[in-house]
């Protein structure tokens, strides 16, 4: 999905979260060597971890490093709860000191030469002591020199219910003036929705996580408006055919063809809401098991070329 990201536009990529104590143990065994895999297409591309103890963070953060990322992310920001309960991700937004400690250990560990970046929510809650806590962080990660810090407008008991407010990434922004890049995240489900949310905020960026599963066209779409060019039309269906032939064969590359089918599932039914008849599209794609009913399926819906649509506004917001 990296690859397929930076191919529509994406200004940089970021890898899925990884734990500090599963990289100091990951080996270069055939089943694993995939979470440390860069493709050529990629850089720039981020290295994102999270874990609870600050010494282990940093060696984690090394063994990012050394497999060749380009940016460091620190995750203070996942919600699940069984990453709370050990401490990790949002967790550490309830305790600042340990927080900052962190970040500081992993700046000072990385090359000078690689940023260093953290991901956050706008708290552990609605509380003042948690907008206190964040503030603190912020400026912590400020005096530790990190290049930027990526805000989610929820906090992490709301993890994805309820509306982003963006109106505090407004309050972060002004809060750190030209000391850190501020990115914003959160709600962000079209090309218009990043450019709102620059434009409403005064922040430096935005990075779009689930509006992006199913619709890398989103990228090329946000750069298009942001250069004042009207929005492109949503891709056609052989565009999108395209597309997702190219992310199933970048999949089996790196997972084999015996998994590549199942995890592009649930991507497969992302893509399919760019497709007029979308629902029919998506219950054939759900069940395809191999590689030639994937392909019979693909020509059956996108052999004749066709407008596509954009994704509905309310796909995500439901």
């Amino acid at each position: 999905m990296r690859v397929i990201a930076r191919r529509h536009g994406a200004s940089y990529t970021v890898c899925e979260v990884m734990l500090d104590q599963f990289l100091v143990a990951l080996s270069k065994r055939q089943k694993t060597k995939h979470f440390l895999e860069i493709d050529p297409d990629e850089p720039p591309v981020g290295g994102q971890l999270m874990g609870a103890e600050p010494e282990q963070f940093s060696a984690g953060a090394m063994k990012l490093v050394e497999a060749g990322f380009d940016i460091i992310d620190v995750n203070f920001g996942c919600p699940v709860k069984k990453v709370l309960g050990r401490c990790r991700g949002g967790f550490h937004l309830s305790q600042p000191a340990v927080a900052i400690e962190i970040l500081r250990r992993t700046r000072d560990i990385v090359p000078d030469h690689i940023p260093v970046t953290v991901k956050m929510r706008r708290g552990m809650d609605d509380t003042a002591e948690s907008r206190d806590a964040f503030f603190e962080i912020l400026d912590g990660a400020m005096d530790a020199g990190l290049a930027a810090a990526t805000v989610h407008g929820r906090t992490v008991k709301q993890r994805y219910i309820g509306p982003s407010r963006w109106e505090f990434l407004t309050d972060v922004k002004q809060h750190v003036g030209d000391r850190l890049r501020i990115l914003g995240s959160g709600d962000l489900f079209s090309a218009a929705d990043c450019l709102r949310m620059l434009e409403q905020t005064g922040i430096d960026g935005v990075t779009v996580a689930r509006g992006a599963i199913g619709n890398p066209w989103i990228f090329s779409q946000a750069r298009a408006l942001a250069s004042g060019d009207p929005l492109p039309p949503p891709p056609t269906l052989h565009e999108q055919a395209r597309v997702i032939q190219e992310h199933v064969d970048l999949c089996e590359r790196t997972y084999t063809p015996e998994r590549a089918l199942i995890l592009m599932r649930k991507h497969c039914i992302k893509y399919s809401q760019s497709h007029p008849n979308h629902e029919a599209v998506r219950q054939d794609l759900a069940r395809v098991r191999e590689r030639a009913a994937f392909d019979a399926a693909l020509e059956r819906h996108y052999g004749t070329d066709g407008p596509g649509r954009y994704v509905p506004d309310d796909y995500h917001r439901k």
